[in-house]
């Protein structure tokens, strides 16, 4: 008996671009440089981030917010509760 043939989907992916590239490269030393800060307190590891979310959130009109789970929302101060639009 043959096994059934499973069928993925796999989108175009196209080639990256120097700038995908560098902002990759970007994206592993910020998360380096918290794994770095993670060594040291924790604590400090999650206002930095909680600080990173919430001007991210403000530059984006506030639609960062929609995309993050409840959990980092509330530690980011970005619950409904805390932002203006929720007041």
């Amino acid at each position: 008996m043959n096994a059934p043939a499973l069928v993925c989907f796999v989108p175009y992916a196209r080639p990256m671009t120097h700038r995908d590239e560098a902002a990759t490269d970007d994206a592993a030393e910020l998360i380096a440089q918290l794994r770095e800060l993670a060594g040291a307190d924790p604590a400090d590891v999650r206002q930095v981030v909680a600080e990173v979310l919430s001007a991210l959130d403000r530059a984006a009109g506030g639609a960062l917010r929609e995309h993050l789970p409840e959990a980092i929302r509330v530690d980011a101060g970005l619950d409904s509760a805390a932002s203006p639009a929720g007041r």
